[in-house]
C-alpha cells in the first residue's frame, strides 16, 4: 500500500447507533490509500468495541481511546 494521500479523521462520543453506517460509508470509498483515525472520546456506550473491531478487519484505521 503506498503513503497516503487521504487522512479522515472521526470524533466519536456515544453514537453507537450511527457508528458503524458511518465506517462502512469510509470504508467503502473508491480511494482505498486513506487513513481512517478513529478518536473514541470517552464514550460510555459500545463505541470503543466497535472501532477495534473494524481496526481488526482493516489495517487503515487507527484507532485512540481517550478517557
Amino acid at each position: 500500500m503506498q503513503q497516503p494521500l487521504v487522512s479522515v479523521i472521526i470524533p466519536i462520543y456515544n453514537v453507537e447507533k450511527y457508528l458503524r453506517e458511518c465506517l462502512d460509508s469510509v470504508v467503502n470509498q473508491t480511494l482505498r490509500e486513506i487513513e481512517i483515525i478513529l478518536i473514541n472520546d470517552g464514550s460510555t456506550d459500545n463505541c470503543g468495541k466497535i472501532c477495534d473491531e473494524y481496526a481488526t478487519k482493516d489495517k487503515r484505521i487507527i484507532v485512540i481511546h481517550k478517557e
